[in-house]
């Protein structure tokens, strides 16, 4: 006769160790989840340093008592209460570690407007524009022979100084031009000689800008002298131009450059995924009969094999294209074959598991036939196997192409070539215009392979 449990024994080994009264009472597995559950929380509660969050704690801890009583009096109970309490914890835990801030939804909503506009209108259409540029030429420091205040023109546009033409960085000076289009905005700019170093010219914490009136001509604006450029310190008095800058849309609309940029590495983009998909057809097609079960059984050096395998391809898998991508960029540098490669493993290992599985699952009939008029493994392979597996590699291949093209694109966000690259460019320097428009072949491109891919595996299954 079993000698029953003790109740209290139970539940005091359960009050010191949680599940420990389960296992004295028979319940293994249950006392392993209850200490697992309750030992995880604390240790995330302990790690966050909220001290009402132990409450869960506590509450799942007794219950664990009162539940080691009950199954050693040969009663159970449900453990919803307790598990609801931990994952309630979990949850709030979750909700503070990913800093989840709903009031910022509605708060900052104005910061992701001008991408969220901007993707209704990319940058497809474009206009030529038309510019007109006037200058002159000022010192800083002031040297004994400084530049002359300028003279005007009479078809082109031009600048004039109308006080001092040089000074030190944060002296103002006065400047005014003509022949520039009337009744029209522009900006003044600041660089130096050469004009590779150059930017919009700032007063008063704003952009400077000036007004034409109806003849064309800019009044007297007041300059401040900027800092000099890096490569200019310390090398006394230095020329800097000085530009009065229009400009305007003019013409018919026509597809921009912005459009055939993002269309020919939309096509880069494709064609890094056929590359990564084709390379990693022609090694997992071999590697997929190793790995699979009902062809490798029977000895156990072909079974070592198979879990050999099996295991680099599960490795393999876990570990995300993207990290694979970066490795691949130290590797290889930045461009489309480190992205061929981090998608051509990843590959690898995916296809070789879909492959091995639809081997497993074929039919074993065909098998025992050919295996039966004394044909050795490979022609068993040749004329039992392969011309089951045929349709379902065709379909898993053309899946995985598809699925390649929508990675390929987040590959390109690490240096792996193709459209992502370019989106993470223009997202980064603020041109959501462009960025629309290559969020849209991005989303064209996709659904048409996915459509694509979803008709032709219909027609091969």
């Amino acid at each position: 006769m079993e000698r029953k449990k003790s109740p209290v024994l139970s539940s005091i080994l359960s009050l010191i160790i949680p599940g420990l009264g389960q296992v004295y009472a028979g319940s293994p597995s249950r006392g392993a989840a209850f200490f697992t559950a309750v030992a995880i929380t604390a240790l995330l509660v302990h790690w966050q340093g909220n001290g009402p969050l132990y409450t869960g704690v506590v509450v799942a801890w007794l219950w664990n008592v009162w539940d080691a009583y009950n199954l050693a009096r040969e009663r159970r109970i449900s453990p919803a209460l307790p598990f609801l309490v931990i994952a309630l914890t979990l949850y709030i835990i979750g909700w503070r570690v990913t800093e989840i801030n709903l009031r910022r939804l509605l708060t900052d909503v104005a910061d992701v407007k001008p991408l969220v506009s901007n993707l209704f209108h990319p940058a497809v259409f474009e206009r030529d524009i038309e510019k007109l540029v006037g200058e002159v030429q000022f010192e800083s420091p002031c040297s004994d022979s400084p530049p002359p205040k300028g003279t005007p023109l009479e078809d082109e546009p031009y600048l004039v100084f109308v006080d001092k033409t040089c000074g030190d960085p944060g002296d103002t000076f006065t400047i005014e031009g003509g022949n520039f289009w009337p009744s029209s905005k522009g900006y003044i700019w600041w660089s130096n000689l050469a004009g590779e170093m150059q930017f919009r010219v700032r007063y008063k914490g704003n952009y400077l800008t000036f007004e034409t009136d109806e003849e064309g001509r800019i009044p007297p604006i007041t300059v401040v002298v900027q800092e000099p450029f890096a490569e200019a310190k310390g090398k006394g008095p230095q020329l800097y131009r000085v530009q009065a800058r229009m400009q305007r849309e003019v013409g018919s609309p026509h597809l921009s450059r912005t459009f055939f940029l993002v269309v020919e590495k939309m096509i880069v983009t494709i064609f890094l995924a056929l590359m990564a998909t084709t390379i990693a057809i022609f090694i997992a097609i071999p590697i997929s009969f190793l790995a699979a079960r009902n062809l490798m059984g029977g000895n156990p050096i072909s079974m070592a094999i198979y879990y050999i395998v099996r295991t680099i391809l599960n490795i393999m898998r876990s570990i995300e294209p993207l990290i694979m991508a970066i490795i691949f960029v130290v590797w290889v540098g930045l461009g489309p074959f480190a992205g061929v490669l981090a998608l051509a493993v990843h590959s690898i290992a995916a296809l070789g598991k879909l492959y091995s599985e639809a081997v497993e699952s074929i039919d074993p009939g065909p098998i025992e036939a050919i295996t039966a008029t004394g044909a050795n493994r490979l022609q068993t392979i040749v004329y039992a196997v392969i011309p089951q597996i045929v349709p379902p590699y065709l379909a898993f291949t053309i899946y995985r192409w598809d699925i390649n093209v929508r990675m390929s694109t987040i590959i390109g966000f690490v240096g792996g070539g193709g459209i992502g690259y370019l989106l993470q460019q223009w997202i980064r320097l603020l041109m959501y215009k462009e960025a629309g428009a290559a969020v849209w072949a991005i989303a064209i491109v996709v659904a048409i392979m996915d459509y694509a891919s979803a008709k032709v595996r219909e027609i091969i299954i």
